[in-house]
């Protein structure tokens, strides 16, 4: 039996669940989410809680088994409370600047770039140095951020870039002068 799989997902207050066909839907104070459901796992919604089961031990089953319960559980907890994701602009120079819903970011390009999020994610410059992603959609708040990052990751011998605030840059060791 899959760990995780075989937990029930408890509904909190404010919290609406419902289950139309392979279709689960999630609205709560924050929003609301959906997803789809493989036909092979079952998923239970009763007494303010939600039980998601398997037919037999196939190594596909026991796969979605719980990767399900782990989406509806994202769904629910990003209703409830939003994700949240922090990004660092480290460099001589670097800066991003908030434009309205999007973001300009300066990252020694010969252009600036011109980000503007999908609907449903609320990027904020706190500093011109720190941007913060933030959406119900846990998936969709880690592409945006992941997509900010990739237009300069972070390099492993000055540590320009961007980066995630908790991320530790593995630091390189230069070349050493000659005689």
């Amino acid at each position: 039996m899959s760990r995780v799989g075989k937990k029930p997902i408890t509904i909190p207050k404010g919290v609406t669940v419902t289950k139309i066909d392979r279709v689960i839907k999630v609205k709560g104070p924050k929003g609301e989410l959906s997803t789809d459901v493989h036909p092979n796992i079952n998923v239970e919604i009763k007494d303010g809680e939600i039980n998601v089961s398997r037919p037999n031990d196939l190594k596909v089953n026991k796969s979605l088994h719980g990767l399900s319960r782990a989406l509806i559980q994202n769904m629910i907890k990003g209703v409830t409370e939003q994700y949240q994701k922090t990004l660092d602009i480290v460099g001589v120079g670097y800066k991003a600047e908030q434009k309205g819903e999007s973001v300009l970011i300066n990252i020694g390009y010969s252009h600036p770039i011109y980000f503007i999020p999908p609907a449903g994610i609320n990027v904020q410059v706190t500093t011109p140095n720190q941007i913060i992603i933030s959406g119900i959609d846990k998936q969709l708040v880690g592409m945006v951020s992941a997509k900010i990052r990739s237009f300069r990751k972070p390099e492993p011998y000055k540590g320009k870039g961007i980066k995630y605030s908790n991320e530790q840059i593995i630091r390189k060791a230069g070349k050493t002068a000659g005689k």
